[in-house]
């Protein structure tokens, strides 16, 4: 791997999306430490600095950190504290984690780390070391916040195996099954409504086994929080909160129908051969199937069909067996022919304009998994094992849609890709693309940063890769900073049409860092609104409030990145001079406010919490 030219991140990927052991992943991690020390790439992995607070021994775990991390596309540096500091090293402004200036704290605590002292049937003292506790985690919390401003991730507690009182233990007050119950809702409470993210040990814990998990001799001998055996899954479970930190959780879920939606092959067996319903071990199998995507769905996930069959065939069972859950609405692209899969899941990331990176494909079908896999690395294929039963199973335990916040615009977004594809249907029937976008009767509204879009704002700026200028990554404690700085313009930026809002669809950041000059630090669209002249449109909104604050020239940088080359002629395309270029591709480009070209689109103009520079346009 190291006598490798060019950049080495897909190939470190590659290696890391493997079944590894322990021992590989120690070995995997010390060659990606030996590439960062050699100064060559990880491109295109997403660099990621993790502070690790632990009461327990930390440093067996941070290999596996470091491997599995580069699996879900991130390149990890993890700092960790000594044994037994994590007070020290929260509140000191000079502590090795506070001096890296973390991306996120890791507060890997377990029961054994927090000050509870069981005291069977007093409620009183149970209420009170269930509060200790707590202030303990929020002590962490306000130190790191006072010096790194870095993001929290606080552990859920897994509760030891060993009773004192049997099945009483659970509610009987002061016991430490209980008071482990009570600190664990405390932290979700403290937890919920900000931006730090909890990361559920509790439930990881009961899914192997307390008894598996905890491992009283490796406690003994070495300080193990847990058992080493489970040390993948653990770092697994970080690993994809990391990712999705950075946006890279799957955004849609792509099904074959055939003997994975339901039993049976529609071609061959006909509407009433095929199983799909209660009553029946296979039918049922089916159905959970079709029931996780519903719920998928339901939080926001995209889903699409990728089947070998005859288009009208395929349809039928959604549109006549009575059984069916899934419905042929519920798909955003529905892709039923002969072609072989990879090229449909590619039609499927076109019409959808999202990279390959966002997809996950269930098909029960091995020759078809392995194809995809081949020729598609990009795309997730979970392997499923021969029994139905377990397809669901499989598919939520693989962690491919890791969420750490469920927004207002999360819970539309499979309906926001479905009115897409109308939208494209409507777009062939439209004589030019000026009718076209005239049909859709736009309407769009510009308004600043505030506490309300802040957390969907924080989303889009880590989650947006293709139409990203920049790829800048906030938290939302530094959005909240933009909100406030006097030296910021920043836009949040909506659309809706006849068929539908599409929620907040770009957020620009500028910053004036000399006299009547704008740099635009971030510009960041949804693909899904290309081709409508929205850029115009933000760009003119732009334009209008430089003028207002004085100011005559605007900056824009284009990073390149694997994923952002859509926007490469962005700046070119606006009007803007390209004034240099580095060796990496990045370049710079000069707007002259007053000179700038008056492009704009068919669109109503509503403008919220700005002085009235003009009125509405249309």
């Amino acid at each position: 791997l190291l006598s490798r030219a060019g950049d080495l991140g897909k190939p470190v990927q590659a290696l890391a999306s493997y079944s590894l052991d322990l021992n590989q992943l120690i070995r995997l991690s010390k060659t990606i430490n030996e590439i960062s020390k050699s100064g060559r790439s990880l491109a295109p992995l997403t660099s990621f600095k993790l502070g690790m607070l632990s009461n327990a021994t930390s440093d067996f775990v941070l290999p596996s950190l470091v491997s599995t991390a580069a699996r879900h596309g991130i390149a990890l540096t993890v700092i960790s504290s000594n044994f037994g500091q994590v007070i020290q090293e929260a509140l000191s402004p000079n502590s090795t984690v506070n001096m890296s200036k973390p991306d996120a704290v890791l507060i890997a605590i377990d029961y054994r780390g927090l000050p509870i002292r069981p005291t069977p049937g007093r409620a009183e003292e149970t209420q009170a070391s269930i509060h200790e506790a707590i202030d303990f985690l929020n002590t962490i919390r306000s130190g790191i916040k006072s010096t790194s401003n870095a993001v929290c991730i606080f552990q859920t507690l897994a509760a030891p195996p060993e009773v004192n009182f049997g099945s009483l233990d659970r509610v009987l007050p002061g016991t430490t099954r209980n008071l482990i119950d009570g600190i664990n809702r405390g932290i979700c409470e403290a937890v919920l409504g900000t931006e730090d993210i909890i990361l559920d040990v509790a439930s990881i814990a009961e899914t192997v086994g307390l008894h598996e998990w905890h491992c009283p001799r490796q406690w003994n001998l070495g300080k193990f929080p847990f058992s080493e055996t489970y040390l993948p899954l653990y770092a697994d479970h970080v690993a994809r909160i990391v990712a999705a930190m950075r946006g890279k959780s799957r955004r849609c879920l792509i099904l074959d129908l055939d003997n994975t939606v339901w039993g049976g092959v529609i071609g061959d067996d006909g509407l009433e051969g095929i199983r799909v319903a209660q009553g029946d071990a296979t039918g049922e199998a089916h159905l959970a199937v079709q029931q996780m995507a519903l719920a998928l769905r339901d939080r926001g996930i995209v889903l699409a069909v990728s089947s070998k069959n005859e288009d009208e065939t395929a349809r039928i069972p959604f549109r006549h067996h009575p059984e069916m859950l899934l419905k042929e609405e519920h798909f955003a692209v529905f892709q039923a022919n002969w072609n072989d899969k990879a090229t449909n899941i590619k039609a499927i990331a076109d019409e959808l304009s999202l990279g390959l990176d966002s997809f996950v494909f269930l098909d029960d079908n091995p020759v078809e998994r392995g194809l995809v896999r081949k020729v598609l690395p990009e795309v997730a294929v979970p392997e499923l094992p021969d029994d139905a039963a377990l397809y669901a199973r499989t598919l939520s335990a693989a962690g491919y849609f890791e969420s750490i916040a469920l927004l207002k615009e999360d819970l539309q977004r499979a309906d926001f890709y479905t009115d897409n594809a109308r939208r494209i249907a409507l777009k062939k029937q439209a004589g030019d693309l000026d009718s076209y976008l005239a049909s859709l009767q736009m309407e769009i509204t510009f308004q600043p940063f505030d506490d309300t879009g802040r957390a969907r704002i924080t989303q889009l700026i880590n989650k947006s890769n293709q139409f990203n200028l920049t790829t800048h990554r906030y938290t939302e404690v530094e959005v909240a900073e933009f909100e406030g700085n006097p030296s910021c313009f920043t836009l949040q930026v909506r659309l809706a049409d006849i068929f539908g809002d599409n929620g907040m669809i770009s957020v620009i950041i500028c910053r004036q860092d000399a006299p009547h000059v704008w740099e635009i630090n971030t510009w960041i669209m949804s693909c899904r609104v290309l081709g409508r002249r929205v850029e115009h449109m933000v760009l003119q909104e732009i334009l209008e409030n430089a003028k207002q604050h004085d100011i005559r020239t605007l900056y824009g940088t284009y990073i390149p990145t694997e994923r952002n080359k859509l926007v490469i002629d962005h700046y070119r395309n606006l009007g803007f001079t390209e004034t240099s270029r580095s060796q990496d591709g990045t370049t710079f480009w000069e707007l002259c406010v007053e000179a700038a070209p008056q492009n704009t689109a068919t669109m109503t103009v509503t403008r919220v919490g700005f002085a009235e520079i003009v009125a509405a346009r249309v």
